[in-house]
């Protein structure tokens, strides 16, 4: 790899924190995060203690350091202790939530066409299996308002809608959709909603309770920085019995009653590392302690330097902003001329370092580029992206 002689892009003075390499300008914290260094350690001193006595950690510790950080976790994300299970990443809870509820042939299953390929896989997989109908609700992009997302959604929704499955943060446009307002209209209608939050902790302030929505799942590992392995389900506490996780283990016979049959089923799918899990109060406190505003102020940090690079990069293309700024977070997606995408990619990290996304949108040879900003960037390095994209696409 290579970089532009005429333009320096060192990263902030956080970067010192990350273990990132240095030789890559690395603006795509959005797809699978980085966790700082300290988390790291904090995540080694437990497995540490996890293998010092196996039989002790797992009988007797692990259930109190797991609610411990769930605890931590429910005070960040709004919710109730007993609302949250411990999942490996936010593809996992999506399919834990449709695997469990039933379908009949002719139901609707409503999504859009911003929706997750992982997770929209996992509705198509329900569907076919159940004889059900995907109903897709095309959201534009570029975009002018919320508004038009809650139109889209609301025009499809019809009396055999069972289930909305909505991203909060969409992975490819980086829209933030007015998830509350969604909820909120859906339920009004007698129809759940199924969301998938995989880059909204951390990202954006979140009450789950506030927002009222039956089935939330979210990631650890993205914006909150903890290890990987690292995520959430949210079960609204009067749809727990009917949702199950995917492995079934011991706690569908436990004879316990001291806690709930959500939580002793996935607390125990059989033996795993926990650690990442146990690591999220270690993530949120660090990442919460690095800027005297805390949360709050690290979050709009982030939002102010995403909206700047992605001027940066608007100007240098001649193309008008696809969405207002409300709809951005820590992320934006812009579109870029026509082409292959791949080759794109490739180009730009192979000689020039940069690891950005490139995204088939909506579909083949359109693209965009998403790019994402964490306290270890810096605008340096969205300028020599716009340099070196404007010559690349040129």
């Amino acid at each position: 790899m290579s970089q532009s002689a005429n333009l320096q892009c060192e990263p902030s003075s956080w970067a010192k924190l990350w273990s990132l390499d240095a030789a890559v300008t690395y603006l795509n914290h959005g797809s699978f995060g980085a966790c700082p260094i300290s988390v790291l350690a904090a995540q080694k001193t437990l497995r540490e203690q996890l293998e010092r006595e196996p039989v002790r950690f797992f009988v007797r510790e692990l259930e109190p350091l797991l609610d411990e950080a769930r605890n931590r976790l429910a005070n960040f994300v709004g919710a109730g202790t007993d609302e949250l299970a411990f999942i490996p990443n936010a593809t996992t809870g999506v399919n834990a939530v449709l695997r469990s509820l039933h379908f009949e042939p002719g139901d609707e299953l409503l999504t859009t066409d911003h929706e997750y390929n992982a997770c929209r896989n996992a509705l198509n997989f329900i569907a076919e299996r159940a004889g059900a109908r995907i109903v897709v609700a095309p959201v534009p992009f570029p975009i002018e308002s919320p508004a038009q997302v809650v139109e889209a959604v609301l025009e499809r929704v019809s009396p055999k809608t069972r289930l909305v499955l909505l991203d909060h943060v969409c992975s490819q446009t980086a829209l933030i959709f007015p998830i509350q307002e969604l909820v909120r209209r859906l339920a009004e209608l007698g129809v759940d909603t199924l969301v998938d939050g995989a880059h909204a902790p951390g990202m954006v302030p979140l009450n789950l309770r506030e927002i009222g929505v039956a089935y939330y799942t979210g990631n650890c590992h993205k914006w909150l920085c903890a290890p990987k392995g690292a995520a959430f389900l949210y079960v609204r506490s009067d749809r727990q019995p009917g949702i199950r996780p995917l492995t079934i283990s011991h706690g569908a016979n436990s004879p316990r009653q001291d806690r709930s049959r959500f939580q002793l089923e996935f607390d125990w799918m059989g033996t795993d590392d926990p650690t990442a899990s146990l690591c999220v109060p270690v993530a949120i406190a660090f990442m919460g302690s690095l800027l005297d505003g805390g949360w709050p102020e690290l979050m709009a940090k982030n939002k102010t330097l995403v909206l700047a690079a992605r001027q940066i990069l608007l100007e240098r293309l001649g193309i008008p902003a696809p969405c207002p700024d409300e709809m951005i977070g820590s992320m934006a997606a812009l579109p870029v001329s026509d082409g292959n995408f791949v080759a794109l990619h490739d180009t730009l990290f192979d000689q020039f370092g940069i690891e950005v996304p490139v995204i088939p949108w909506p579909a083949p040879p359109h693209r965009l580029i998403r790019i994402s900003a964490q306290i270890y960037n810096s605008l340096e390095q969205y300028e020599y992206l716009a340099e070196v994209l404007g010559k690349v696409l040129d």
